[in-house]
């Protein structure tokens, strides 16, 4: 019976490329060039319109078909960076069929392509590496099933006595517990700069950053929701403080201690940063926030009620970036302002770009170096 079936399936087959005249076009796609031109390649002979949207561009550039139906764009120079990108065909976004790299998300996946330049902060490089390592756990608070990883530095040996500084890095809205690591590329950025001896040897905390996964289950209109939007905030801080916190500093050789401890993130990170930071002097000396979006949900002295005289003497360091073609950079400058009024002293970081993992990689490369120094 199993010979018949591949009999006819292969009969079948052989048919359809009879009726189609030859066999799908060979695609190669994306394809980069060495002067940093990408070419983009769709094999889509009933499509009416192609475009690619590639991340950090203002518009997407269009495509044109040949006489084989493959269609065909060239966009750049780009500056050495890994881009994700989305070919949308008849409005509908698609991945790129021919390419093996992804940008995940729990919303809106996409290829990616890689330009190398070897001197860049997330490129793989010929030094010692440090592990990743993937927990899962039940959070009681949230009432999910979630996850964290944890990066251990080169040489990080759970029987020997040495304890080493916490990072707590969160991604954005969106994005999964390894937004950092398999988008942000952050493992490798902490072990480039740890052998350039740039970065202290610490302990990585990537977990998911949701509070209530409502939020995902409504997608990007669960912002305009208020209470929905606080409630994820404000129960992932509860779940970091009352559940991850304490596995890892049960199972991790992890210096305990406000002044070993940091928090930094992206986008809603960013602003469970500064939420959780900022109120939470007690347990954290080392606060990141990078293009936060989410701390303008209610007037910033609501948000930020332990805010006070006493903060500039509990921080070791307060660091604010923001691209300057962000739409978050507005309400960033107006945070600022609200700082600068309560004389709360920080590291106010302007760079160009937009809401795109390009300025988040910088912005960690650089904030690493100044974390327990």
């Amino acid at each position: 019976m199993r010979k018949i079936i591949l009999l006819v399936s292969a009969m079948l087959f052989s048919l359809s490329l009879g009726l189609l005249g030859q066999a799908p076009p060979h695609v190669v796609s994306p394809e980069v060039q060495s002067d940093g031109h990408v070419t983009f390649r769709l094999a889509a002979p009933n499509a009416a319109k192609v475009v690619v949207n590639v991340e950090g561009q203002r518009d997407p550039a269009p495509m044109q078909k040949d006489e084989n139906g493959v269609w065909t764009a060239t966009v750049g120079p780009l500056q050495p960076d890994i881009y994700g990108y989305s070919l949308i065909a008849d409005g509908v976004s698609l991945i790129d069929p021919s390419n093996q790299l992804m940008k995940p998300n729990l919303l809106f996946t996409q290829s990616a392509v890689h330009i190398p330049d070897p001197a860049r902060s997330w490129e793989v490089s010929d030094v010692p590496h440090g592990e990743i390592h993937h927990h899962f756990y039940h959070s009681k608070v949230n009432g999910f099933d979630s996850d964290f990883y944890v990066y251990t530095p080169p040489n990080y040996d759970p029987n020997k006595k040495t304890d080493y500084p916490v990072l707590y890095l969160l991604h954005g809205f969106s994005d999964g517990a390894d937004g950092w690591s398999a988008v942000g590329r952050a493992n490798f950025i902490f072990d480039n700069l740890i052998a350039q001896g740039k970065a202290k040897p610490m302990i990585v905390v990537m977990p998911l950053g949701y509070g209530d996964y409502e939020v995902i289950r409504r997608g990007w209109t669960s912002w305009s929701d208020k209470e929905l939007a606080l409630r994820n905030l404000s129960k992932f801080t509860d779940a970091l403080l009352g559940e991850v916190l304490p596995q890892v500093e049960a199972e991790y050789r992890v210096k305990k201690g406000r002044e070993s401890r940091a928090i930094a993130g992206l986008s809603m990170g960013g602003a469970e940063s500064l939420r959780t930071g900022l109120n939470h002097l007690d347990q954290f000396a080392w606060i990141g926030a990078f293009s936060s979006g989410g701390i303008d949900l209610r007037d910033f002295s609501a948000e930020f009620p332990a805010v006070d005289t006493d903060t500039n003497k509990k921080l070791k360091l307060l660091w604010i970036a923001c691209g300057t073609d962000d739409g978050l950079i507005k309400i960033n400058r107006d945070f600022k302002s609200w700082l600068k009024s309560k004389d709360v002293k920080f590291s106010d970081i302007e760079t160009p770009g937009a809401h795109t993992w390009m300025v988040w990689r910088r912005n960690l490369t650089a904030l690493v170096p100044l974390l327990f120094q």
